[in-house]
Order: C-alpha cells, then structure tokens, then sequence
C-alpha cells in the first residue's frame, strides 16, 4: 500500500500572511518565506499582489527550492539577461511578478512564466498537487481596466494549473508594456493598482481576519511621492483610452501611503506584525543573479534574527510555536538548494559559506 504525506495542517490562529509586491524586491523577502516554510509556520490564509502573488502560491505549495529559485534566478523569467530590463520590469505601479515576461523577449522558447517554463523543460516545477492539497487558502486580486473594479481570487477560481497561472499573470500585467490578459471580456492588469494600493489587508479583512502579518518590500518609514510631470504624462499617455486606469494610476501613490498608514496604526494597536526589510539591495528590475542571491541571503538572515519577534506575535512567546527537528530542517534545505555550499542552516545562528 502506498504511503501518503498528510496534508500540511494550519497552526497559526486568527492571523493572515499578506504580501506586497515589487518585482525582484522579493528576492529579500523571498528569504522570509523560507524562514517561515523551514519552520513549519503555517497560515490558512495568504494573500499577496503582484509579486507578492508569487510568493503566496509558492508558500501555500510549501516549495522552498521554488521560493527562492522564482526571484533569484534572473532566467526564471524567461528573460535574457539584461535586455531591456527597465522596460520589463518597471518600478511603481508597473512593478511586475516574477511569474510574468513580456511579449518582447527574445528567446523563441521564453515563456510567459517560468510556471509556463517548466511544463516545457522541468526546469522549476510547481507542485501542483502539494499546493491544492494544502488546506490554507490564497487571496489574489486584479485591477478591471474598463470599470476600474478590484477583482479577488481564491483557490475555487484555480482548478488548475493552467487557470492559477492566468490569474498571477493577470494581477501582474503592466499597463502599456504588457498584454492584458483578458478574464471573459475583462482586460485585467496589475492588481496593485486597485484596492489596497499593493497592501492587501481588505483581501484578508474580507474573509474576516482581524490580525495580519504583513511582509512588505519597502524599508520602514517609507512613503511613495506625487508622480513627476514626466511620470503623469507617461501614465496619461498609456491610459488615454481608459479613465478609470488613469485615475489608478495618477492615486496610487496617494492610496498606497494611506493604506500603509493604517497598517501601522493596527500595528500599534497589536493587530498586525509589520515585517518590513532592513535594507532593500535591489530594485524591481533588478536582474544580476549576484545581486538578488545577495539580497535573498540578507533577507533570510534578517528572518532568522526577527523569528523570536515573529513568534511572540504569532503564538505568544518568543519558543511558541512549532519546533521542528534541527537535522530535519537541514536535510530539506539540502534537498531544496543541494548540498553545494549554498548555506548552512541551524536553529540559531546562520552563516553562509561560499
């Protein structure tokens, strides 16, 4: 008889995981989502936009060779490297997720996605089924170009592969460089352009969470400013058929800095734990694999140090929570990163080896 793995059973009560999105910023906060799969945190509900989509499917999929490989491998896009990466990988509202290449690169074998890519070479598998037999659910959202509506997804609208990929890409479409995915007769774009700002607190809210453990990809402290007069005619210039895209995007800096400011304001109130990065290394577009394994490594370190921060908030002291076995713990890194060096995992201290 065959030996079944059960399915991963959630332990975190009350709180939803939500991340913000940024393009390859999330080669550091990639690294949180290991320290917290490594550690057997687990959540019902994660809910991320754009990039942060990215890191919430491969989360609830439980892959930590994906988690790290999707942002740091700059060829995990399907994108030669260093071509036209300020075209490919915008910053502000046109950030765009790992999951998503544009139509312009240039390999004949490039695919929309490395979720796409791997169905042609195997070269970063996504468990499909580890992700539909874990119970915890994922929260994604798009902006409607032609009503100026916010669209949320769950695990119901994914009944396969096929339809989880179309759903990230849409959420990670940028206007004006990208095609828009069409939903029926819905062209949808990045869904940091709806509600939230890119803060996806409603996503969970809507589901009726009350805590939140917010990963972001800006440092603490930081704000968006007012779009430049080149920034607003860039924007009026791609939107100029659509009024509701416009507004999107000339508000978003506004909105996005509102919805930060509540975050904070439930973070003093002990609603929400805000995991903010140190420092950010990199920039969405940022494609050098040294750069972003760089930035992956800070923000894994970073994750290691705040983990007894992270558990007072979670389970209510700084050992609460799930304990798993050290070797055990090891031997999945191993499996996940292969034993070349890449790091060396313990319960306490961390250090990396070249």
């Amino acid at each position: 008889m065959e030996r079944t793995t059960p399915p991963p059973t959630p332990n975190v009560p009350g709180c939803a995981l939500i991340f913000e999105g940024g393009g390859r910023r999330g080669a550091y906060t990639a690294g949180f989502v290991r320290v917290l799969l490594e550690h057997e945190i687990r959540f019902s509900l994660v809910c991320g936009v754009a990039a942060g989509a990215s890191h919430a499917v491969n989360y609830v999929s439980r892959d930590l060779r994906r988690t790290r490989s999707t942002f740091v491998d700059a060829r995990s896009a399907g994108l030669p490297l260093g071509a036209l990466p300020s075209l490919l990988h915008g910053s502000g509202p046109f950030a765009a997720s790992p999951f998503v290449a544009s139509p312009l690169a240039v390999s004949p074998f490039a695919a929309d996605s490395p979720f796409e890519g791997c169905m042609e070479d195997d070269g970063l598998p996504f468990d499909w089924d580890a992700f539909t037999n874990n119970p915890a659910d994922v929260r994604i959202q798009a902006f409607e170009r032609d009503t100026g509506r916010t669209l949320a997804f769950g695990k119901k609208d994914m009944p396969n592969a096929q339809a989880l990929l179309d759903l990230i890409r849409a959420g990670s479409t940028r206007p004006g460089t990208m095609r828009s995915p069409a939903a029926g007769d819905a062209a949808l774009l990045d869904g940091g352009l709806g509600k939230g700002a890119g803060i996806s607190l409603h996503l969970a809210e809507e589901k009726g969470f009350e805590r939140f453990f917010l990963v972001t990809t800006r440092p603490k402290g930081y704000r968006e400013q007012p779009p430049t007069a080149r920034e607003r005619k860039a924007y009026e210039l791609v939107s100029r058929d659509y009024p509701y895209l416009r507004n999107a995007l000339l508000t978003r800096w506004e909105r996005y800095n509102e919805e930060l400011d509540r975050a904070e304001r439930l973070a003093e109130e002990g609603r929400c734990l805000m995991a903010y990065p140190d420092v950010m290394p990199v920039e969405s577009e940022t494609l050098d694999p040294a750069l972003l394994r760089d930035a992956y490594d800070q923000g894994r370190h970073q994750a290691l140090r705040d983990l007894p921060r992270w558990r007072r908030f979670l389970f209510g002291s700084e050992d609460g929570g799930p304990q798993p076995d050290p070797e055990l713990m090891r031997q999945r890194v191993r499996d996940a990163d292969g034993d070349d060096g890449y790091i060396t995992i313990s319960t306490g201290n961390e250090k990396t080896e070249d």
